[in-house]
């Protein structure tokens, strides 16, 4: 539920005033604290808080970012692209999170339980596409949805991706990620009756021009139902994938 829908259910139920409940709804969309200028109306207009891109913000601005989000209840915050040498400087600046170094991922607050039965099905290729499978997995996670993870079944051993073919037929998503030459967002797009999105990732040998190829072959796909974010963006996968489970829910 939504803050707008909580406060006039709230309104409705005789929890708060109609002078509570005006001075709720008015209050400024968004924080200006001179380096950013925090969204907190977003989660109202889109059913998700604000993300923190952590690459290229000092420790002390994330730190600053997310006090900000907590003060105004905006919940589990998510920070990608975040290093090793930020998330511990956070620690030491009693910014408390749970960092995933393999997604370059840091949670502060908890992640929520998932809404529903319905999941995600987030696969990859192989080992070495896991980084980005899993920032995709993550992201998808804290914001309420139940993600099963499928590793290392690429195409290049059919048997392993069919031996799995009762999770990808029951997904409401899935989330494709591959490198070298991104197959196997084709042959899950061949199999499953729902969205298929696809994750080109760097992996790769030269011809593989950092992903390139495995993006041009996503693109070229001959399954219906599959489509392409960009080059090892799992974030952008996750968080996608995520709306189209909450819609599957409605």
């Amino acid at each position: 539920m939504n803050d707008i829908k909580k406060i006039l259910h709230e309104l409705q139920e005789n929890k708060i005033s109609v002078d509570e409940a005006y001075l709720k709804l008015k209050e400024k969309p968004f924080e200006d604290i001179g380096y950013a200028k925090v969204d907190l109306h977003r989660k109202i207009r889109q059913g998700a808080s604000e993300v923190i891109y952590g690459a290229g913000k000092t420790p002390e601005q994330i730190a600053g970012i997310v006090n900000v989000m907590q003060e105004h209840h905006q919940g589990a915050v998510l920070i990608t692209r975040l290093s090793q040498e930020s998330a511990d400087k956070l620690k030491t600046l009693g910014c408390e999170i749970n960092y995933h170094a393999e997604a370059r991922i840091g949670i502060y607050g908890e992640i929520p339980k998932p809404e529903g039965e319905n999941f995600i099905v987030v696969a990859t290729g192989g080992t070495s596409d896991i980084p980005v499978a899993e920032e995709a997995a993550l992201t998808a996670e804290v914001l309420g949805n139940k993600v099963k993870r499928l590793y290392d079944v690429g195409v290049s051993g059919l048997h392993r991706v069919l031996s799995h073919v009762d999770e990808i037929m029951s997904a409401s998503v899935i989330v494709a990620v591959a490198g070298m030459e991104g197959a196997l967002a084709s042959v899950l797009g061949g199999l499953a009756d729902c969205p298929v999105i696809a994750v080109p990732t760097s992996v790769g040998y030269g011809a593989s021009f950092g992903g390139v190829a495995a993006l041009l072959a996503m693109l070229n796909s001959c399954a219906s139902g599959v489509s392409v974010v960009n080059i090892d963006n799992g974030f952008g996968a996750g968080y996608l994938a995520g709306m189209i489970n909450k819609a599957s829910r409605k």
